[in-house]
């Protein structure tokens, strides 16, 4: 672990002398002068005014004795480098930051203790009737110890928030695999990783498939920042997002105006530990978008197409299911086939009333009653039989949806 060398303080043989005997007077008070200085930084360091006791006392109290220490051992001699110390402080930075307080709280108290601790101590060398370079001295030595104990939280603090920036993400990356992964998923195992990945655990969430790009797109920052899991190195780039069905940043317009324009397929809205049904609907809308069976652009919902997905669920079992039901129209011209599997998906989706056809397609009645004896004659007494009407509802609707795609 390296600690950083102080910056714009003199070096120590510049120094002015300060007697020795000093500093071992002041080390016998360093037990009263800690008591008062950590008592101000709590008064005036409102993140540092928590009860007082436990081991966040005994870090405070720690804290304050290190670098009381310090300042006394730079009286006592000033060739000592203070390391040990700075490196406790390296430590207390990196603390401060795992446990979420800001830099500014820790720099504060660091000021205030260290104004107190001075003021303290210099009464101490008036009363030995010190002169004023000694006293000169004495306060460099204490701005000496406040630079370099700040400088050494600081640098531990920098380093812990860069630490913790990658492991959060490698946290987040190993949650949103666990929620992935096929299989049954325990709700213990998703909150305990959960809290180490400081991710709160929703009530439903939604998978997102996103189309490729040429490049990392910056949309996925925002969306992370807000609370989405995300990982855009699987094939396709997903993400998981929490209470898609609110009205906060992942609900309706917000979420496709983050996305940029980017394609996407928003899997149904599931219970946490459902995610991965939720990618495997998302990632099949994703497919069927990019050959044209879904909208190509735009987001899409799953939800608001479920029957072609379960249509596309098994295409070899369509394929099937079409070319059995379907074969009275093989004999038919190819424009003609394309007129009258319309005309018949109208009719059995409109309960065989020929005028609501008629305005479905727009065409005059007269022409739904031709093309309908047309159909009477490929497929006979099956049209009136409800499990074949099943068929080939589900038949024209797959041509329908293939011929939309062409």
């Amino acid at each position: 672990m390296a600690v950083p060398t102080p910056h714009g303080v003199p070096d120590r043989p510049d120094t002015p002398p300060v007697p020795p005997e000093l500093a071992e007077l002041l080390r016998s008070q360093l037990a009263v002068v800690a008591d008062k200085v950590e008592e101000e930084v709590r008064r005036q360091v409102p993140e540092y005014a928590r009860p007082a006791d436990g081991a966040y006392r005994r870090n405070l109290r720690s804290g304050v004795v290190q670098a009381l220490t310090l300042f006394v051992d730079h009286i006592a001699d000033p060739r000592d480098d203070g390391s040990a110390i700075a490196a406790t402080y390296y430590e207390l930075g990196r603390g401060e930051a795992v446990e979420g307080r800001s830099l500014d709280a820790l720099q504060s108290a660091l000021r205030v203790g260290g104004l107190h601790a001075w003021r303290l101590m210099g009464r101490t060398a008036e009363r030995l009737g010190l002169d004023s370079t000694a006293v000169a001295a004495l306060g460099e030595l204490a701005f000496r110890t406040v630079h370099e104990v700040a400088q050494a939280a600081a640098a531990g603090y920098a380093e812990a928030q860069l630490r913790s920036s990658d492991e959060l993400e490698r946290r987040r990356r190993r949650l949103l695999d666990l929620l992935l992964e096929d299989g049954p998923v325990a709700l213990e195992a998703v909150q305990d990783l959960a809290h180490s990945a400081r991710w709160p655990v929703p009530r439903t969430v939604a998978a997102v498939a996103l189309a490729a790009a040429p490049d990392r797109r910056e949309e996925d920052r925002p969306l992370a920042a807000a609370g989405a899991l995300v990982d855009m190195e699987s094939r396709p780039p997903s993400m998981l997002v929490p209470d898609p069905d609110g009205s906060g940043r992942f609900g309706g317009r917000a979420f496709t105006l983050a996305l940029r324009g980017r394609p996407a397929a928003i899997g149904p809205t599931v219970a946490v530990t459902e995610a991965a049904q939720s990618l495997r609907f998302a990632t099949r809308a994703l497919g069927l978008m990019g050959r044209g069976i879904l909208p190509r652009q735009g987001v899409v919902r799953c939800s608001d197409h479920l029957s072609t997905l379960l249509l596309y669920g098994d295409e070899p079992l369509l394929e099937r299911l079409q070319a059995r039901v379907l074969a009275p129209l093989d004999t038919v011209s190819v424009g003609q086939r394309e007129r009258l599997a319309e005309t018949l998906l109208a009719w059995l989706l409109s309960g065989s009333n020929v005028p609501d056809v008629a305005v479905r397609l727009h065409i005059h009645p007269q022409t739904v009653r031709y093309r309908l004896r047309q159909l009477e004659k490929l497929f006979g007494d099956a049209l009136h039989d409800p499990e074949t009407r099943l068929d080939l509802i589900l038949a024209l609707r797959a041509e329908a949806l293939h011929t939309r795609r062409n």
